[in-house]
């Protein structure tokens, strides 16, 4: 028997919604403000998720986003380096650009993916996934 048989939205759901950008409650494609590039919304428009969280919420991502730039990008430079593809001076410019690069290209992704990732394992804080909260009960219960 399920632990929490109200959920509505699943995981496969919230995965999809993550690695698409989407917000993970409705699906709406509001999570960054209109016209922007990095900024988030507070909340999400069309449902009121809070997407901004607490202080310091974000900083996973930003670790997400340091281990993929250095796993999925300078890693493959490093070795195509080592095995002669790449000169060592072609390989520290395309290393160069790229942990500077990939990073900000990889941005709206790790912010995405994160916010993804929490509600993945934790599916009953969504609001479409909990029932009404009780006067001073904490939403995340």
């Amino acid at each position: 028997m399920s632990e929490h048989p109200s959920i509505k939205v699943t995981k496969g759901q919230i995965f999809t919604r993550g690695i698409t950008h989407r917000c993970p409650n409705c699906g709406s494609r509001k999570l960054f403000k209109e016209g922007s590039l990095f900024e988030l919304n507070p909340e999400c428009p069309d449902c009121g998720l809070k997407i901004e969280r607490d202080e310091g919420f974000f900083l996973g991502s930003m670790s997400l986003n340091y281990g993929v730039t250095i796993l999925g990008f300078l890693l493959p430079v490093l070795i195509l380096y080592l095995v002669g593809v790449f000169s060592g001076l072609t390989a520290a410019i395309i290393a160069g650009v790229g942990a500077i690069g990939f990073p900000i290209l990889f941005y709206r992704s790790s912010r995405s993916w994160w916010l993804m990732s929490y509600y993945f394992f934790l599916p009953h804080h969504l609001p479409a996934n909990r029932g009404e909260i009780a006067a001073g009960q904490d939403e995340n219960l």
